[in-house]
């Protein structure tokens, strides 16, 4: 990657006063070529962890290709938005919000735990998890859940969250979603 386009990532999201992530929207620049994406065009947006946060980068459509994306949380195609767009906000696809939930499955850090179970709820919100009952195990209490249309069951470790708790993941949520949770 050549300097002007690490110049152009987005920097690493900061940990919230809350506990949470703050994700950055997008910035305007593509991370490999370091040219300008311009209102209307359209982009892919990736989703990296990094040790110290979730680190949004975009990349425009033309260099893509060239893109590393072995270390990818998620991935989604959309359109830089105009500044008279900002209001109206742009949505991550439901397929990267699942993709992500399986992703996670196997996590046992605290914050992605806590991440990955408001995730969850959205994703029933949204009527793309089923929620079938509960289990426990190992001291713990899950939830049984399973795509919509699909009969594997998964488990979803519910961390009994506090108020102030899911505020912070939510808020980390609607950052990424570019959408309010």
């Amino acid at each position: 990657m050549s300097s002007a386009a690490s110049a152009s990532t987005s920097k690493p999201s900061q940990l919230a006063p809350q506990g949470g992530y703050a994700v950055a929207r997008p910035h305007g620049k593509c991370t490999i070529t370091g040219n300008d994406i311009v209102p209307g065009d359209k982009f892919m947006a990736m989703l990296k962890e990094t040790p110290i946060g979730l680190e949004r980068i975009d990349v425009s459509i033309d260099a893509w290709k060239d893109a590393p994306r072995d270390d990818a949380l998620a991935f989604w195609q959309t359109i830089m938005p105009r500044p008279e767009q900002v209001k109206k906000r742009l949505f991550v696809d439901d397929e990267v919000l699942c993709t992500l939930f399986e992703r996670l499955a196997d996590t046992q850090e605290e914050l992605k735990v806590h991440f990955r179970f408001v995730l969850g709820l959205i994703l029933i919100r949204k009527r793309r998890l089923v929620y079938e009952g509960n289990d426990s195990h190992d001291g713990h209490d899950y939830w049984v859940v399973r795509f919509r249309g699909k009969e594997e069951k998964l488990s979803m470790l519910d961390p009994k969250l506090n108020e102030e708790q899911v505020r912070a993941v939510s808020s980390q949520l609607s950052e990424i979603m570019n959408e309010e949770l």
